[in-house]
């Protein structure tokens, strides 16, 4: 006896083979995914569950992955416009320092992972100055997230030294470690605002515990200008003197990179976080996705904060990613459609070393699907389910999420947090955000 039965669904799995199901039958017993079958074959036909949905005119596929987050910088979504990555951060750091405490963290983590899981993203993974705070978040929220210890040169939130982080880092580490939920991570800021010692201390720490490494990197010409008149290299380079690339390894943007670095990357495995919506937003310019993808880099997508980008929409980053780099090219034939729902699916499992458990639907992997409305009118007719998930579907497409085969949205809803007090908070809350700039 399973525990669930999703019925009369078209099925998009996300495998490496791309296979759709058009009218399908899924399992689910305990957590984990037991059958995937045509409803008309025999084999669907002998599935008993405790419970059974029909899911007749949606669409089922997995979570998607963002793979670069800033969830608590919800709070501030809109404060600061029109203003360059650099000085864009100045301001945005003054407003962070005034209001971000372990409460306010919170908040916004609530506010920014529930965006997040709202519109199909399932599992995130998130830099901010109060992990432990995310993580509480996403807990309620019934979410996976990948988060961890931050490293910061600059006075920072709370005050905090190099001493601070790493021992924050360190704790977080063995908290977590054996976690199914939390993936931990090592999360430098950056080389312009990390010293290279501290980078490799950093660094030192994930190595210690395998766990994941990401920072910021290549995002703007002028943070190439600064790396290489500090450092004599550009960003990459830097990174790659001091050990820093690898299979664990997920660089958030990579807008500026050349020929020699791309295959740098290609050639240590390291990842990238493609985030077309804050890139160009902020004017730091479009990535080159298509060469990165030829060299055999993993490429996944994020849509960074909603402090640069202004939402969190896994949707319009994908079709962002799928459009840019044929108009940069004058080609139409680039980053296909497949390509980039892998981006968002089944690439993410792989940079987060959770592909035999998350990023497709596939026998014995968790039970991480979304449940999206095949009824609007941009959804008919729907010659290529592929397609239509890339360039035409919007979140609030996005009715139902389970994680583990545990419901927590229903009908567009979180099961599992109370969002209207939450929204009530930020509310209150705003006035002193937008004091904090006066």
């Amino acid at each position: 006896m399973h525990d669930l039965l999703i019925k009369s669904a078209l099925f998009v799995t996300c495998d490496r083979n791309h296979k759709i199901v058009y009218d399908g039958t899924m399992a689910i017993r305990n957590g984990r995914i037991t059958a995937l079958e045509p409803s008309d074959s025999d084999a669907a036909g002998q599935l008993q569950a405790h419970k059974t949905i029909s899911a007749k005119g949606r669409l089922v596929m997995p979570g998607l992955i963002n793979m670069h987050c800033h969830a608590g910088d919800s709070l501030f979504r809109g404060l600061v416009e029109g203003l360059t990555l650099e000085s864009w951060l100045r301001r945005v750091w003054i407003a962070e320092k005034a209001i971000l405490t372990p409460q306010t963290t919170y908040l916004g983590s609530v506010l920014g992972l529930a965006e997040n899981l709202l519109a199909g993203a399932t599992t995130v993974m998130d830099m901010f100055w109060y992990p432990n705070e995310t993580v509480r978040a996403a807990n309620d929220l019934g979410m996976r997230l990948s988060t961890g210890g931050i490293f910061f040169d600059l006075p920072g939130i709370g005050d905090r030294m190099h001493v601070n982080y790493i021992k924050e880092a360190e704790t977080f580490m063995a908290t977590h470690q054996e976690s199914e939920t939390i993936f931990p991570a090592i999360l430098p800021h950056g080389s312009y605002t990390v010293s290279p010692e501290h980078l490799e201390d950093a660094k030192a720490i994930s190595d210690r515990y395998g766990a994941l490494f990401s920072t910021h990197a290549a995002e703007t010409q002028a943070e190439q200008s600064d790396i290489s008149n500090r450092y004599g290299k550009s960003v990459i380079r830097h990174l790659e003197a001091h050990d820093l690339l690898g299979p664990r390894s997920i660089l958030a943007h990579c807008v500026h990179v050349d020929k020699t670095e791309i295959k740098m990357m290609a050639d240590s495995g390291t990842i990238v976080a493609h985030n077309p919506m804050s890139n160009l937003k902020l004017g730091s310019g479009i990535a080159p996705v298509y060469e990165m993808l030829d060299a055999g880099i993993n490429v996944t997508l994020g849509t960074d904060g909603a402090i640069s980008g202004n939402d969190l929409d896994m949707w319009l980053t994908m079709r962002l990613a799928a459009s840019l780099t044929k108009g940069v090219m004058m080609r139409a034939d680039v980053v296909t459609a497949k390509q980039v729902l892998h981006m968002a699916t089944l690439n993410g499992a792989e940079a987060l070393g959770q592909s035999k458990n998350l990023g497709s639907l596939e026998l014995g992997k968790a039970a991480d699907f979304i449940v999206l409305d095949l009824n609007s009118i941009h959804a008919v007719p729907m010659f290529d389910p592929i397609n239509h998930l890339v360039y035409s579907t919007s979140k609030s497409d996005v009715r139902d999420v389970f994680v583990d085969g545990k419901q927590i949205v229903r009908d567009g809803k979180a099961t599992k947090v109370n969002m209207d007090q939450t929204i009530e908070n930020v509310r209150a809350l705003a006035p002193s955000i937008k004091a904090s700039l006066e």
